[in-house]
């Protein structure tokens, strides 16, 4: 599990391509304090598995799926990514619970300046969006983040001047693509209230059987 709360933007070294699958060298430096093999790190929101150390870098593979499913793939050296490592049960949470498991990949769409603060305005799809609320919690490569506003087709989030600072998000342009990932209560509350099958799932009925209605 990680927070959203990016602790160093690092630098794509090398890149290896599989027929679908990729391996990454990332060039870091604050990371690797503690890091071991076998270890997770979020790159731009997706969770990887730290396969070899070296000095100053990283190396993690990437499967098909998550390339498909990520910007990953669209990674080249010299890329600028965010990195956080995985999060200690004794750490302060300062953003939300992020799994780096993205679910969908948005596209910027609006990009605004407002005194110190940037808007941007993303669409995506349903398969996002059904889980996207005003006011609630949203990782934008890997960066947790404040949802504004969102409608039937995007939302908006606004970001401050640290996170400005300390995340590679300044350098998006409107078109490009970014990884999203949604809170992940919202997912757990909808699975419960549908249930496995039809019918399993909290209805009326059960809520007036429990003294709820």
């Amino acid at each position: 599990m990680f927070t959203g709360i990016i602790e160093e933007v690092g630098t794509i070294g090398s890149i290896r391509r599989g027929g679908k699958s990729i391996a990454l060298e990332v060039q870091a430096n604050r990371v690797l304090d503690g890091t071991r093999v076998g270890d997770s790190i979020a790159v731009d929101g997706v969770c990887l598995t730290v396969t070899a150390l070296h000095e100053h870098s990283f190396t993690a593979d990437v499967m098909p799926e998550t390339v498909k499913r990520t910007t990953l793939n669209h990674l080249k050296p010299g890329s600028k990514i965010n990195l956080e490592r995985a999060l200690r049960l004794s750490d302060r949470l300062g953003g939300h619970l992020v799994s780096g498991h993205i679910d969908g990949i948005g596209r910027i769409v609006e990009r605004r300046r407002e005194e110190n603060a940037e808007w941007f305005r993303i669409d995506a799809g349903q398969e996002v969006l059904r889980y996207v609320v005003g006011k609630g919690s949203v990782a934008i490569d890997g960066i947790s983040l404040t949802v504004v506003k969102a409608d039937s087709r995007s939302f908006t989030i606004s970001i401050i001047p640290l996170t400005q600072e300390v995340t590679t998000i300044l350098q998006k342009r409107s078109g490009e693509q970014v990884n999203i990932e949604c809170d992940i209560i919202g997912k757990y509350v909808e699975k419960l209230v549908k249930g496995e099958r039809p019918g399993s799932g909290v209805t009326l009925e059960i809520l007036a059987r429990n003294g709820f209605v």
